[in-house]
């Protein structure tokens, strides 16, 4: 049983040093979806391929900051399901780049499938933090809304044009707004939760 507990602690201990070295990847991935968000609301009305470009730029600088924050910290538990976002945004942000959607159909289903796996992902690296702060409830509810949105567009990919753009700027704002709160919980709080973790032995 000790052994277990000395185990528990050390994938804690790793989980906290994860989440505070990281920080800036949430943040990073937070402001730039906000920025996506206004552009897209600021302008509803915009040709696809630019709005497809907004959705690419915002992905890739989110993937980007996942990849270099896991690879930077790849001896703590967890590093690989912020390697898995990095990889996702990377290869749909710069489909959407080099592709960009012919349709708003594909433009649609594309961001779908990226809202619905970057939910899953989201889920299981609040999951991996839960020992380590007790913020983790802001990645459970980030990541069941980006699930929610996905499927909620997928049932109804035949909704007009702005409306999606909509849709999608507000899914995108307030995904943006949770990272970036949990961005400044997790930069100093995993700290103190640390230090009570290596006291309970």
């Amino acid at each position: 049983m000790a052994a277990s507990g000395d185990l528990a602690t050390s994938l804690a201990s790793d989980a906290r040093s994860l989440v505070k070295r990281t920080w800036w990847v949430f943040l990073i991935g937070g402001i730039a979806a906000v920025i996506f968000g206004i552009l897209a609301f600021m302008n509803p009305g915009i040709a696809l391929m630019v709005l497809a470009m907004f959705f690419a730029a915002w992905i890739l600088v989110d993937g980007a900051s996942n990849l270099i924050g896991s690879i930077q910290n790849r001896e703590k538990d967890g590093w690989w399901i912020m390697l898995l976002i990095g990889i996702l945004g990377i290869c749909v942000g710069g489909f959407a780049l080099f592709n960009p959607p012919v349709s708003m159909l594909a433009l649609v289903y594309l961001v779908a499938f990226q809202a619905i796996l970057l939910g899953v992902f989201l889920l299981m690296l609040g999951y991996k933090v839960r020992a380590a702060t007790e913020k983790e409830w802001i990645l459970y509810v980030t990541g069941a809304l980006s699930v929610l949105f996905g499927i909620l567009v997928i049932m109804q990919p035949a909704a007009g044009g702005v409306s999606i753009v909509y849709m999608v700027a507000s899914w995108a704002i307030l995904i943006g707004v949770l990272k970036v709160f949990f961005a400044f919980k997790i930069k100093n709080i995993p700290d103190a939760i640390g230090e009570r973790l290596g006291t309970g032995g």
